[in-house]
């Protein structure tokens, strides 16, 4: 296996510094359109490289299909893991199917919401412009393996291991995520810095959360019937997750899980809630009043500048905040329902990542090393032929019990990372 990683930024550099710790791949190519950064990656992957010699830098622009085409081919790369915000999606996405390769991404193609009723019903969904594309990527026996990092990923894993070996019929997959992280200045205070992308969170915060329910998709005319959109924020819930986290106040965000697993998967709802916390919705809130939030740029002193690009570069970078940061982040799935033995159920799974570890361990914050090892335990499934397929499929598509097992087993036969299931209860 040959990879090419595009984007060195928290997650990407995260990929890089897992896979150096692995022997299923021949050759890892880390690409940006900052080349010192993908060679600061580089050199800090190449550091703990157990075969030595696989690592390389070089510069792309991900807004070029033709040039991620060139980049696969001049490599000779079998795979492809888009570690880039959603905004590169597409240029990606078929830049690789051009050159032949397999895809894998954490994020997928932007939504865009309905013109007219966008609280009530979805316009062009998640993940829509790839789905689109299926037909070709399976009539070529190509993969694009999408949302396979934490969230969408693991939590879509554990969808179809609770469907495979815990429940005879499943009323909701809940995914829901918090944490208790802070992030402190010099002087050992509190400071806004958020943990992942502020670009994506604001996308994924602020378009209308979606929701899918089996009874409208029945009433109608079938899966596409069954989304439909709430405003953003909606519903706020209390949700305890296990320590040291605690309680954490979620609300409905938009997320690729609920574009997902309802395609593989067969639940009555699916939903996700996180767990932003009140200063964060009100820093959301504020940046949108003001129109900070927009993409489109505006003219400033004669220069065009998108305002949402300017929030992000004020703001830290993600990849840097791990010394300063303290606490751990919690993904799972609440999955409710009926047990295999007949009996309601209603099981929390979860994955649990300490910042003070994962700094140690590997030099990344627990937030994108929690989302960065997800690809790399898919990828070496893929290597091993354990997972195989063709066409544009979820994580819900495939066996969930062999990436459970690699991803919880010691290292070095596994990544030593375990996951846990909190039974609660169902009434």
């Amino acid at each position: 296996m040959r990879i090419l990683v595009v984007g060195s930024g928290g997650v990407g550099d995260a990929v890089a510094r897992i896979a150096a710790r692995r022997r299923f791949f021949e050759r890892l190519v880390v690409a940006d359109v900052d080349l010192g950064r993908s060679r600061r990656t580089v050199e800090a992957a190449s550091a703990h490289d157990v075969v030595g010699g696989r690592f390389e830098a070089v510069e792309v622009d991900a807004s070029s299909a033709s040039a991620v085409e060139a980049l696969v081919r001049e490599h000779r790369a079998t795979h492809v893991l888009n570690a880039v915000d959603p905004r590169f999606v597409l240029p990606i996405f078929e830049g690789v199917r051009a050159a032949g390769a397999h895809y894998l991404d954490m994020a997928m193609s932007l939504s865009r919401a309905h013109p007219e009723r966008p609280y009530e019903l979805p316009g062009v969904k998640l993940g829509d412009e790839q789905f689109a594309q299926a037909a070709g990527w399976e009539a070529d026996g190509q993969l694009a393996l999408v949302g396979i990092g934490v969230e969408p990923g693991l939590s879509d894993v554990f969808a179809r291991y609770a469907a495979d070996h815990l429940f005879s019929a499943i009323d909701e997959l809940g995914v829901r995520d918090g944490a208790n992280l802070e992030v402190l200045d010099d002087e050992g205070q509190p400071i806004f810095a958020p943990s992942f992308s502020i670009w994506t969170t604001i996308e994924e915060c602020l378009n209308p959360p979606v929701i899918w329910s089996a009874d409208r998709a029945e009433a109608g005319a079938g899966l596409a019937d069954g989304w439909f959109t709430v405003e953003p924020f909606h519903e706020p819930e209390v949700f305890r997750f296990p320590e040291p986290v605690g309680e954490v106040e979620c609300v409905h965000v938009e997320h690729e899980e609920v574009l997902l697993m309802p395609r593989w998967v067969d639940a009555r709802k699916v939903t996700f809630k996180y767990g932003l916390g009140e200063e964060f919705i009100g820093v959301l809130r504020t940046l949108h009043r003001l129109g900070l939030d927009r993409t489109e740029p505006v003219t400033v002193r004669g220069v065009p500048v998108s305002p949402r690009d300017v929030v992000a570069a004020a703001l830290p970078d993600p990849a840097t905040i791990g010394p300063r940061m303290t606490g751990s982040t919690c993904a799972g799935l609440l999955v409710t329902g009926t047990g295999v033995d007949g009996a309601p159920r209603e099981v929390y799974l979860y994955h649990l990542v300490d910042n003070a570890w994962s700094m140690a361990e590997y030099g990344a914050q627990c937030v994108v090393w929690q989302t960065a090892v997800n690809p790399v335990v898919a990828l070496e499934l893929l290597a091993a032929g354990t997972w195989s397929g063709a066409g544009v499929l979820g994580p819900e598509a495939f066996d969930a019990v062999p990436f459970l097992e690699l991803l919880a087993a010691p290292t070095p036969e596994g990544y030593g990372s375990p996951w846990g299931m909190e039974e609660r209860d169902p009434a």
